[in-house]
């Protein structure tokens, strides 16, 4: 399955990796090892942050993907399923609102 992977970096250590000449190797190398369809490098509320478009082919996979940008940069990691127009429809949404329509919340 996709998921899409906000990735959050603080200020620091990353400042200190960039003055050390390191920040740009380890990026390269999670990267590779990660080895997402698309990223894509921006601001995340006022810090440096990242998202990824990576497929998932289990739960067990997603340390694999967080664990490098923990480790390395003290990350903030958000996991979110994806879904393409063919998944939505490929859930039934006409059978679910069947299901669920008029049923009293409380």
């Amino acid at each position: 399955m996709k998921m899409l992977v906000n990735v959050s970096f603080p200020i620091e250590p990353f400042n200190s990796l960039v003055r050390e000449g390191k920040a740009g190797e380890l990026i390269g190398r999670v990267i590779d090892d990660i080895k997402p369809e698309s990223i894509y490098f921006s601001e995340q509320n006022g810090q440096r942050g990242a998202v990824m478009v990576v497929n998932v082919p289990d739960a067990s996979a997603v340390p694999s993907i967080a664990e490098p940008w923990y480790l390395n940069f003290e990350a903030d990691c958000e996991f979110r399923i994806a879904m393409t127009p063919d998944d939505l429809m490929h859930a039934n949404l006409n059978k679910l609102a069947a299901k669920w329509n008029g049923i009293p919340t409380s």
